[in-house]
């Protein structure tokens, strides 16, 4: 039996290790997410999480790597629930499906307003997040492209997908900074339209 494998009051080391990683993570989120993100370091995350720096130098390398963990986990999270709403939606009603994919989104960042501010507001300020935000634009833009019509052919939906995600980004962070004043309903209605008005692009 190997060291991390053994029990102590139920639980093994290494659920243990995962559990203190995931209360760091848990306080990024808070505080990255918070209307102040700037001030997160790691003092404050130890003091949020109540653990000790030796337990956060046992998962992170510093501070920088902590904020990419928490927003490379939150990007796999939008990404799985884009998916998820687009594959219950029906597969022949474009306008359900784009509704479907837009409303999931919005409620994951308005409902969460931290995990808005993490995914759209934080690569502006934190420097070690400006490469992550361009690198994860593909992941999302081929979701969009896929949603696209067959009429035009794969650079084109690639460039206007690009394009799309772009522009609905903008609109997402105009929204959670206070400077685009709208009902949540008319936020993803005006989203849906851009989604599927792209067509007339390849028409």
């Amino acid at each position: 039996m190997t060291t991390e494998s053994r029990t102590w009051a139920g639980t093994t080391l290494a659920d243990r290790k995962a559990a203190r990683r995931q209360q760091l993570l848990d306080s990024g989120l808070t505080l990255l997410g918070s209307e102040d993100g700037a001030a997160l370091s790691v003092r404050a995350v130890c003091r949020h999480s109540r653990l000790t720096e030796r337990y956060f130098y046992e998962n992170f390398a510093d501070r920088d790597e902590l904020i990419a963990a928490v927003y490379d986990a939150l990007a796999a999270e939008a990404h799985r629930v884009l998916v998820d709403a687009v594959a219950a939606a029906p597969t022949d009603d474009r306008p359900a499906r784009a509704k479907a994919a837009v409303t999931a989104f919005v409620e994951l960042i308005i409902d969460d307003p931290r995990k808005g501010r993490v995914l759209l507001l934080a690569p502006l300020s934190h420097p070690a997040l400006s490469r992550s935000g361009v690198q994860r634009i593909p992941m999302f833009a081929a979701l969009v492209r896929d949603e696209l019509s067959a009429n035009a052919d794969e650079e084109d939906r690639a460039m206007t997908a690009t394009a799309l995600v772009g522009g609905l980004a903008n609109l997402f962070t105009a929204y959670l900074d206070g400077t685009l004043d709208v009902s949540r309903d008319r936020l993803v209605a005006h989203c849906v339209k851009l989604v599927l008005g792209v067509d007339a692009l390849h028409s």
